[in-house]
């Protein structure tokens, strides 16, 4: 009998070692609008947002206690009932919930549990969806360009290393530091915003990869040999998603700017800025990005600029030397 006993409790407890190392897949309805919608289904049974939050943040915790690896991904009504549409399932079934929410993080956004409380995760989890589905638009624009009619380079990959290469001359210029830079485009549907953060550029990375697929596009700072663009230590897919913002602004030599804003210890912060033209970035005066940052987007008055802040024009970036067919 103890023998037995002793084979179980081995048994529950390689089980319980294994369910550590099955990572987890939790499908969130992030707006309470995504949340009405799915209560027409029968066995989706939560009554209120608020409660649903509330269970959704317990979950979290309990498989974050077991030491489970969880992502948290944006669970979208719309798509949900085409995938079922798709493959034949029952929309009103809690195996089709599941199904759905496990193929999410290949395709939409979604993000790792690392503990953050609810009421943080999901604006996190939003601005995520915000980012991917810029990122998408602006790499379709890009391959939907084509090649240039003169020289028969494709007008996207020359945006993108032209853009590579200014974020290279932006952060190299901007020096040691913790930098915050915005990139704003105004494309055909919408305007499209990239935000970069990043601190100390003393470790370059050089981009490689252009836009000739999503995936490069994604994850192109990962080898030498790049047309001149490099990039200071910083979370890759953030790089290139404010790379693709600006090389849509680039290649449809659209109106848009960049604003790069540095803190350095002991220093007032420095704000500079840029204005896309004909498909460079122009430095503004120090009056412009004055009037820039302490004016209201909304109704045009001006506002208070803030103290310990230094507004500095925008400095040169150089010729553009990527051998684009501008």
């Amino acid at each position: 009998m103890a023998h037995t006993d002793h084979s179980e409790h081995t048994f529950r407890t390689a089980r319980r070692g294994l369910r550590r190392e099955v990572p987890s897949t939790v499908g969130l309805l992030a707006d309470e609008q995504d949340f009405t919608t799915m209560r027409r289904y029968r066995t989706f049974t939560f009554d209120d947002h608020a409660t649903y939050l509330r269970q959704i943040d317990g979950l979290l915790k309990s498989l974050a206690s077991q030491g489970v690896h969880t992502t948290v991904a944006l669970f979208d009504p719309e798509e949900y009932a085409e995938f079922c549409a798709e493959s034949g399932l029952d929309p009103d079934t809690a195996d089709s919930r599941g199904r759905f929410t496990a193929r999410i993080p290949g395709s939409g956004a979604a993000i790792a549990y690392t503990g953050q409380p609810i009421d943080s995760l999901v604006p996190q989890l939003i601005s995520t969806a915000v980012r991917r589905a810029t990122w998408e638009y602006a790499t379709t624009l890009l391959a939907d360009l084509g090649e240039c009619a003169d020289c028969g380079q494709d007008i996207g990959r020359a945006a993108f290393d032209r853009a590579s290469h200014l974020l290279f001359r932006l952060l190299e210029g901007a020096g040691s530091g913790t930098h915050h830079l915005v990139c704003s485009v105004p494309a055909v549907d919408e305007q499209l915003l990239a935000v970069l953060h990043t601190e100390h550029p003393d470790s370059l990375e050089i981009l490689d990869r252009g836009p000739e697929s999503p995936d490069n596009r994604r994850d192109g700072l990962d080898g030498p040999g790049g047309p001149g663009g490099a990039f200071a230590r910083l979370d890759p897919s953030r790089a290139t998603e404010f790379v693709t913002v600006l090389a849509v602004g680039i290649a449809l030599e659209s109106a848009g700017g960049v604003v790069l804003r540095t803190t350095r210890a002991d220093d007032p912060d420095r704000l500079h800025g840029w204005r896309l033209q004909r498909g460079s970035l122009v430095p503004l005066t120090v009056g412009e990005v004055f009037s820039a940052y302490c004016t209201d987007a909304d109704t045009g008055e001006p506002v208070s600029p803030e103290s310990g802040v230094e507004y500095c024009a925008g400095f040169d970036l150089g010729p553009d030397d990527t051998g684009t067919h501008h």
